[in-house]
């Protein structure tokens, strides 16, 4: 069985953070391990609260786990601050981990920045340590834009940012384009070496997108472990993403989370369908 990390902070809500990563692995079939970077205080509504795991801690989860279980893959989500980042880039480093699927977690779906501490230094370690260790990188359109600086509006304007950032080091490149106005399709671009990728869905109108960006890049690093290529990978996890949304939970007053088991709904929908045939 293929073995896949998480290292990420925790929504005590569950539709986002480690809880969505542990749920993605789960479904796709993959054992799943866990690296706490900090814990939050959310809920569907809003993020109230970040306390942050001491780099020293974090740093002593990795080498506990790393010592005993060889890895396939590796995804950061929520590294909280800067000390945390270069300790997260030092261990995986040393332990020659393959396949690290980089989620650049700055702001969450409700809109509340995700970082302890002052945006341009933690903007700085993304840019400088975290992205350039990375085999892909997996930004929403907020977050390209608060990596790139640019503003981005259309198709185009993600290629052109997807270029900023392979300028940074790394191969591969992934921008999520939900945040798109206006739009009948779900359209995300990934610019692997010197080759754009467009991958194109049905919008699905839906209120309940807590924790997609955590488990499309959980989809992504299963992907990879499972010895797809990057773009066979980014296919595979837009379409786990596409049923986790279709058959997400309205649960609490705000997003509601995805449903990371959303593929074995969608199966029992079609034998259902055919029992009534």
């Amino acid at each position: 069985m293929k073995k896949v990390m998480t290292i990420a902070g925790s929504d005590p809500s569950g539709g986002a953070g480690l809880q969505a990563d542990l749920k993605t692995f789960a479904a796709m079939k993959v054992y799943g391990l866990s690296v706490v970077t900090a814990v939050t205080a959310q809920n569907t509504t809003a993020v109230t609260g970040i306390h942050a795991v001491p780099p020293e801690f974090v740093a002593k989860q990795i080498d506990t786990v790393l010592a005993d279980i060889i890895v396939d893959a590796v995804k950061t989500g929520m590294l909280a601050n800067v000390k945390n980042i270069e300790t997260v880039c030092e261990r995986l480093r040393d332990f020659s981990v393959p396949n690290i699927v980089v989620d650049p977690v700055m702001v969450a779906t409700s809109g509340d920045l995700l970082m302890s501490e002052h945006t341009d230094r933690v903007l700085w370690a993304f840019r400088n340590i975290l992205i350039p260790a990375a085999k892909v990188i997996t930004p929403n359109i907020p977050e390209a834009e608060i990596l790139t600086g640019r503003e981005i509006r259309n198709v185009d304007d993600m290629k052109a940012a997807a270029l900023n950032l392979q300028n940074l080091g790394i191969s591969n490149v992934v921008i999520k384009g939900g945040h798109l106005e206006r739009q009948k399709e779900a359209v995300d671009i990934l610019l692997a070496g010197n080759d754009f990728y467009e991958y194109r869905d049905t919008w699905i109108a839906t209120k309940n997108t807590h924790g997609t960006g955590c488990t499309f890049s959980a989809a992504l690093a299963v992907g990879l472990a499972q010895g797809l290529r990057v773009n066979e990978a980014v296919g595979r996890a837009k379409k786990f993403v596409h049923n986790a949304l279709q058959y997400g939970f309205a649960v609490g007053r705000g997003r509601g989370p995805a449903n990371h088991f959303g593929e074995i709904y969608r199966l029992l929908d079609d034998r259902a369908e055919e029992g009534e045939k």
